[in-house]
């Protein structure tokens, strides 16, 4: 193995500072986690340009996993090789496995979730100002015709509407690349726009084994090889296997773990550590954790490479315009959802509005603003 060269150190530590920081100050889930890297990698750093860095997003959608741990991952491997793809993952997802033993160790001690809700009050509405700030430089970059704004409308209605979000992506990339490419319909053949995407696994069907770490990391490993979308297409997966089959879980355990992933930074696929440490304890939750994140690294790790190379095709490259467009839809849709929980009296439409004209106006680093959010949360606190 080649020796490590003191520029490779040096972008190394910067992936490991960026990542632990974004890992300990992401809250709001996976659409701020990307609002928070674009400003960073994109704006401060100049590290990727708004096309790469769309195309890395699009890449996540179409693999198994947390998007927003793999385009962590998909970061570390554009400025460091397959070193920086470890360094920017694993300090992504260090902070919030921490916080969330530590949070589980005092749900095992006490028997009740920690209470957050007045710092999330002054925090949540400056997640939301993020994310706008952020759809609103990705639009002007993935909307590149009237055509694909009008899919980015329909893909956002449908979304509202309840429509599978991987259908969506997938419609999308379909009809991008038939409409980009229908003059090359007449010839004989027409390569593949995705391959390789993993089968959903079957349930097993054994008796139910005792809680074992063997049985834990096998678990945990098929559910992150499988889940595509959000973390709340995990519970499913969680709830049908550790709840109903195997009676490791009680439903009102799960509902906690639930809290627990909304209240605290990072990926919500962190879910995993608070589980772990309730059946297992502390080797428990690493074990938990390590599965289910483990596969994105190698998703990541294999169509990495292969990024540049579908914007180069005229049918790869055009699907991925259409994953793109629907990407920034569906994230549209999401802060809606989320901007409806958030913004609930007028003292938290004044933080987002204070949060995206600061941002607006100078662009300031986004842990100023979310320690703005959180100070106002505190302030509450006090007064009520």
């Amino acid at each position: 193995m080649p020796p490590t060269t003191r520029g490779e150190e040096s972008r190394l530590g910067n992936l490991a500072r960026l990542f632990l920081k974004l890992g300990a100050i992401g809250f709001g889930g996976p659409a701020a986690h990307i609002a928070l890297m674009r400003t960073e990698v994109v704006e401060r750093r100049n590290w990727l340009g708004d096309q790469q860095f769309l195309d890395l997003v699009g890449a996540t959608n179409v693999i198994p996993g947390p998007n927003s741990t793999e385009l962590a991952i998909h970061i570390g491997r554009e400025r460091a090789g397959w070193k920086g793809l470890v360094v920017a993952g694993s300090a992504f997802i260090a902070p919030a496995m921490v916080i969330v033993l530590v949070l589980a160790s005092l749900y095992v001690e006490f028997g009740t979730t920690p209470a957050a809700q007045n710092l999330l009050y002054g925090i949540t509405p400056v997640v939301i100002a993020i994310i706008v700030d952020a759809l609103w430089k990705l639009a002007r970059v993935a909307f590149k015709n009237v055509a694909l704004v009008l899919l980015g409308i329909v893909v956002f209605t449908l979304f509202l509407v309840g429509v599978n979000e991987l259908l969506l992506l997938g419609l999308s990339a379909l009809v991008v690349s038939f409409v980009a490419n229908r003059k090359r319909l007449s010839r004989p053949s027409i390569p593949l726009v995705f391959s390789g995407i993993p089968a959903l696994g079957s349930p097993v069907n054994s008796p139910a084994p005792p809680v074992d770490l063997g049985w834990l990391f096998l678990l945990f490993l098929k559910f992150g090889s499988v889940v595509f979308g959000s973390g709340y297409v995990l519970l499913a997966f969680i709830r049908a296997d550790l709840v109903t089959r195997l009676g490791w879980l009680t439903n009102e355990q799960l509902v906690d773990a639930i809290a627990i992933g909304q209240l605290t930074p990072g990926p919500v696929f962190t879910t995993a550590t608070f589980i772990g440490y309730l059946v297992a304890g502390v080797t428990g939750g690493i074990v938990a954790t390590v599965a289910i994140f483990l596969p994105s690294f190698f998703f990541v790790a294999a169509i990495g490479p292969l990024v540049r190379k579908i914007r180069r095709s005229p049918w790869p490259a055009a699907a991925l315009d259409g994953v793109n467009v629907a990407s920034v839809a569906l994230m549209a849709g999401v802060t809606v959802q989320l901007g409806g929980a958030a913004l609930v009296d007028p003292v938290t439409v004044v933080v987002a509005t204070v949060a995206l004209g600061t941002l607006w106006r100078w662009q300031p680093n986004p842990a100023w603003l979310i320690a703005f959010g959180a100070a106002v949360g505190g302030l509450r606190w006090l007064i009520l």
